[in-house]
């Protein structure tokens, strides 16, 4: 399972960046609609990658950012679906500029 594979990234990250024995009640994610991460996997595996970790009564939040590219015609962010063929979705101008929906980070953990 991919998303599993990314949580244990996340876990070790935390884990790194955290002092010894400090307990952690929450995680959150972003994650973006084109990273290839599927947010409903990673909820469903997060307590198998936290058990018997300093995360293992954390909870996970994920925040979802929608793709989007920077059209130079309309001057201004477009949104756009998994489907993107490097056009703009209002004007059709051929776009490759992708600003935002490739992310999968950590954005805090709550510390106890």
């Amino acid at each position: 399972m991919h998303e599993l594979g990314l949580l244990h990234s996340v876990v070790r990250a935390v884990e790194k960046s955290v002092p010894n024995e400090t307990r952690v009640t929450a995680v959150g994610l972003r994650v973006g609609t084109l990273s290839g991460a599927v947010p409903e996997a990673l909820q469903g595996a997060w307590t198998v990658a936290i058990a018997g970790t300093s995360l293992s009564a954390a909870t996970l939040d994920i925040e979802l950012l929608q793709a989007a590219i920077w059209c130079p015609t309309c001057a201004c962010e477009q949104t756009i679906d998994e489907f993107y063929a490097l056009t703009c979705p209002a004007c059709g101008t051929p776009c490759g500029n992708l600003i935002r929906g490739r992310e999968f980070e950590v954005a805090y953990a709550e510390l106890e």
